[in-house]
């Protein structure tokens, strides 16, 4: 399962903008969606960084050691963040998820 808790993982995650423009945040994460999440939260709103694709935009996970990299589109990480979860860990980490990306109440 993609969102299984594991060990810290050190990761470099490549997220475009909408002008095609590269950006690669160094994030430690214990799930793929967290990596996702943080390096969103990362770029966007950096004065150097253009809007963030949604939808079918892609963005790459590189796990660092041992090195895996994982393409994940932003739909499937935006549905997977608004279904409903099955532990209250995954509500937890569903919900600190979304405050990092700017889609839940403060």
């Amino acid at each position: 399962m993609i969102n299984c808790p594991v060990p810290l993982k050190a990761c470099t995650v490549v997220v475009h903008d909408l002008y095609g423009t590269a950006h690669s945040p160094n994030v430690t994460a214990e799930t793929l969606y967290e990596a996702v999440a943080q390096a969103i939260a990362t770029v966007q709103g950096h004065e150097w960084v253009g809007d963030i694709g949604k939808g079918l935009s892609t963005v790459s996970v590189k796990v660092r050691n041992p090195e895996v990299t994982h393409i994940v589109k932003i739909q499937d990480f935006e549905n997977w963040l608004n279904r409903g979860s099955k532990s209250p860990a995954d509500t937890a980490l569903k919900a600190r998820l979304r405050m990092m990306v700017g889609t839940g109440k403060r």
